[in-house]
């Protein structure tokens, strides 16, 4: 099955701060989710941060945090940035 990833505004202008390499691994991050869907426990530090929020590493200093709501397509990325400042 093929997921939805959608960015949230705020983690779009986030996005475009980033560096390339970590702009690139979030695409990475990304295509794989539209193709496995929101469990990406291939990647580095991979949790559930409760109900139907999760987070992965993109690199030591920056994380993606999403959302998911069980039995549909869509994932909705919130936040995208250094892991210093992320909303957990």
């Amino acid at each position: 099955m093929k997921y939805e990833v959608r960015i949230k505004k705020k983690a779009e202008k986030n996005l475009n701060r980033l560096s390339l390499e970590v702009r690139q691994l979030f695409f990475l991050l990304v295509e794989d989710m539209k193709e496995s869907g929101p469990i990406q426990r291939d990647w580095k530090n991979f949790s559930k941060l409760g109900e139907n929020e999760y987070h992965c590493h993109l690199n030591y200093s920056h994380v993606a945090c999403w959302t998911w709501e069980k039995n549909t397509i869509e994932i909705e990325v919130y936040y995208v940035g250094s892991r210093e400042k992320a909303p957990y």
